[in-house]
């Protein structure tokens, strides 16, 4: 039996995604599935990992003079006559499919859920994808999905892997420097994750002493990597822990291998809802937003995307749908709504 029919087996044997010993199983499988199986879905090709480099991106960020990164993209409209080499290679393929990086393993964003009869990827971003590909190729089924761990997300748009990656990125200075980013398509910022019995109360002196999981490569490292240096963070809270993807966190928070995961709220929050033993501590401690990372100078298909943007946050069957749909359960709290509830307002370069 090999590891793609060994992931079916375990999917069947579990029963949605209400225990803890469920979720022990799924979060353990997604572990193997990151270290064995190939960085694509079954309908892409194969890739290789390589490390991100988080803390010098974070150094980077710190130095960078630029402000409001969320509104560097540049506008929808080119004006007329404007070349579109980016579209038109996309469009020319014999395999007439638009290239995306997500991520399989973050619930109700991009993820495979185990009752679902379709077996296809689902959440939040990949309705996003959906739409980009209707608007640009005109089938929302026109995509080819690669597997891209949190830590290659840069990395994979520079090499040519994807077309794009669409996988709760931050938009942020130092990323700014490696690829082009769409306008935001949400709004969200960092926070603490813990067992509700821990004594852990936010991103505070509670963490002193406590081992900090994070990301590789996400700006929740360099923002721990920051605060550590600059004293925010307790000298004696331990961030050495680092894993590939943001849900690799969560597993070893389970094994008691952590005290803490930091992470998008966002994602902290779906986590929440997968495992009932932990939960968020204190509110968010930064202002992030989330856009699509495109290869520099792809300047046609960025303003494609874009347009794509505009029309689906206007459309009341657009964005605001897919909010109710995948988010809305974890993060709006009765009749409450989130910051996040409400799509951010694009502001071009």
């Amino acid at each position: 039996m090999d590891v793609r029919e060994r992931t079916a087996w375990l999917r069947a044997g579990v029963r949605g995604w209400g225990g803890v010993g469920a979720m022990a199983t799924l979060c353990a499988l997604a572990v193997v599935c990151a270290l064995l199986l190939p960085l694509t879905q079954a309908t892409g090709a194969s890739g290789t990992g390589r490390a991100g480099s988080g803390l010098a991106r974070g150094v980077q960020a710190r130095a960078d003079t630029c402000e409001d990164p969320q509104d560097q993209s540049l506008s929808p409209s080119g004006g007329d006559g404007e070349k579109t080499p980016t579209l038109d290679a996309i469009k020319g393929r014999k395999d007439r499919r638009l290239i995306v990086g997500v991520d399989q393993n973050s619930y109700r964003w991009g993820y495979l859920d185990p009752n679902s009869e379709s077996g296809e990827l689902e959440g939040f971003d990949i309705d996003l994808v959906h739409r980009i590909a209707k608007d640009l190729l005109g089938d929302p089924d026109a995509v080819q999905f690669r597997a891209i761990p949190t830590s290659r997300r840069i990395d994979a748009v520079k090499d040519g892997e994807v077309d794009m990656v669409v996988r709760t990125m931050t938009i942020s200075c130092a990323r700014l420097a490696d690829v082009a980013f769409s306008a935001p398509y949400f709004r969200t910022g960092q926070q603490v994750l813990a067992p509700k019995n821990s004594t852990i109360t936010g991103y505070d002196t509670s963490l002193a002493g406590k081992r900090i999981c994070s990301a590789d490569g996400s700006t929740a490292h360099d923002e721990l990597a920051a605060d550590h240096k600059n004293g925010r963070l307790p000298a004696s809270a331990d961030i050495a822990t680092t894993v590939p993807s943001q849900l690799d966190c969560l597993v070893r928070l389970q094994l008691g291998q952590v005290d803490a995961v930091v992470t998008d709220g966002a994602l902290a929050a779906s986590q929440a809802a997968q495992d009932p033993t932990v939960e968020l501590k204190g509110g968010l401690f930064t202002d992030e937003y989330y856009g699509v990372a495109m290869k520099r100078g792809a300047d046609d298909l960025v303003r494609q995307v874009n347009r794509t943007l505009a029309a689906y946050i206007k459309d009341p069957d657009g964005w605001r749908t897919s909010y109710a749909t995948w988010l809305h359960p974890t993060l709006d709290q009765g009749d409450e709504k989130s910051a996040s509830a409400t799509p951010p307002t694009a502001h071009y370069k």
